[in-house]
């Protein structure tokens, strides 16, 4: 297995940290596959690079990456040194970041020779679900979507939050794996007002047409199994499939740092294979 680290810079001058993997027996014309983690999540959580390798032995050629806020810096790929950064992001800053990785590929691909940018399958997981959703709505590049545990919706404060949010400035939530209290500036929660109707999930869902898998754990308390539902009440049914993972959560029974696969896991890498083949 190849696996190769490259900076991309976006159209803010930020970079943004992006593994390659591929089969070193790869043959030309394969599908690429772009994975785009969630909130408090980065290229290299848990299962992250375990399951891009196992999808990259399928012969695709797999592309995953850290959001230039994310919050994780250019050395210690798995803890977050830069709150600074995470404080500023927004959904919009997200959705440029992913475009920049969908252009810098279909601008390079002759530079690498290994896939056909006219197979690209875009996947999401949780918030990055969601980012993959609004993507896929209006860029036609985008030629099967797949989503991870994927949110329906962005809106998910309540009236009360938002009024401390507003006065304070910022609001905190607790990573409860480094017990670090990270904090989101205002400025989130006014770009995502400001931009309600380009970052409107729901209405995002109808528009998509290309071939749409929802991958989803029955026992999610992160994001309820019912949003997977949702996504797929609204989606075209001749071309969305919603699949449940029984008896499973969030991440599909995984953890970080990554201890082992699980049978769940290994069920979501089967049904994203055989979508990416079929």
């Amino acid at each position: 297995m190849i696996l190769e680290t490259i900076k991309i810079k976006n159209k803010r001058k930020s970079y943004l940290l992006t593994d390659i993997r591929y089969p070193e027996n790869i043959s030309e014309n394969c599908p690429i596959f772009i994975f785009a983690h969630g909130f408090k999540g980065f290229k290299d959580w848990g299962c992250f690079p375990y399951m891009l390798e196992k999808i990259a032995e399928t012969n695709v050629f797999c592309v995953s990456f850290n959001f230039s806020y994310n919050g994780i810096g250019e050395t210690d790929l798995d803890e977050f040194t830069r709150l600074d950064l995470f404080a500023k992001n927004t959904l919009s800053r997200e959705l440029e970041d992913l475009s920049a990785i969908i252009d810098y590929f279909d601008n390079n691909k002759e530079n690498f020779k290994k896939y056909n940018f006219e197979n690209l399958v875009l996947c999401g997981h949780s918030r990055g679900g969601g980012i993959a959703i609004l993507k896929a709505s209006v860029d036609k590049r985008v030629k099967k979507l797949i989503t991870l545990s994927a949110v329906s919706t962005f809106h998910r404060y309540t009236e009360k939050q938002k009024e401390e949010w507003e006065r304070k400035g910022y609001l905190e939530v607790l990573n409860t794996r480094t017990r670090q209290l990270m904090k989101m500036n205002y400025t989130f929660l006014e770009d995502l007002e400001k931009n309600r109707e380009r970052l409107d999930i729901q209405q995002a869902v109808k528009k998509i047409n290309c071939p749409f898998l929802i991958i989803h754990g029955t026992e999610d308390l992160s994001v309820d199994f019912s949003e997977a539902e949702e996504l797929y009440r609204l989606s075209n049914k001749s071309t969305t499939k919603l699949i449940p993972i029984e008896k499973t959560g969030h991440t599909f029974g995984t953890v970080h740092p990554f201890l082992d696969t699980t049978p769940f896991l290994e069920r979501v890498i089967l049904e994203i294979t055989n979508f990416i083949k079929g």
